[in-house]
């Protein structure tokens, strides 16, 4: 099955990841302050068309830089204010963000890939459908994320696949632009 063939109108719901998927990761780092926040290429274009086929856009992201008190949730407040300010000047939006600020070995349940955030979501807006849905990132922990509230999964990567990530991965695409063109 291809993406086309899941017949995306505005009853779907696409969940994105930010670091690697919206803008560009920092390796072994965190986007502290918007000086450090770069949109990866063709993002902006991608969320303009994306806009145009999902009834909501949301951001997912772990955030645990808050976690670790290099940044706080006022820094990280700014930040997605103006990635919502630029996605918006570029003809796109997002609907909301969510952020989970917890370490990784805290277990808390909202943090990816545990699906507190997708819940959160779901009761902010009631008409979301998670089998009518899509959760866009680059780790295997959002890819769990996504299947562990029966979404589809879109794994982003300038890689190919690895064959033993397959099992959690319905469709890949190189970038968001990429994933935004082969549902156009």
């Amino acid at each position: 099955m291809n993406l086309k063939d899941l017949n995306i109108d505005n009853t779907w719901t696409l969940f994105l990841d930010r670091d690697g998927v919206i803008n560009q990761r920092i390796i072994d780092g965190y986007v502290t302050r918007w000086e450090e926040f770069v949109f990866g290429p063709g993002v902006l274009e991608a969320l303009n068309i994306l806009s145009n086929l999902f009834g909501r856009l949301i951001i997912v992201t772990n955030q645990q830089g808050i976690g670790k008190g290099l940044m706080t949730d006022n820094d990280l407040f700014v930040i997605h204010y103006r990635l919502i300010e630029e996605v918006n000047k570029a003809g796109g939006r997002i609907d909301k963000i969510y952020y989970s600020p917890f370490l990784d070995e805290q277990k808390n349940p909202m943090r990816k890939p545990d699906i507190g955030m997708a819940l959160l979501a779901e009761k902010d807006f009631p008409e979301i459908t998670f089998s009518k849905s899509i959760m866009v990132g680059d780790s295997l922990s959002d890819m769990a994320f996504g299947k562990n509230v029966d979404m589809y999964t879109v794994f982003i990567s300038d890689e190919e696949l690895k064959e033993g990530f397959k099992k959690q991965i319905d469709y890949f695409s190189f970038h968001l632009l990429d994933f935004a063109r082969k549902l156009h």
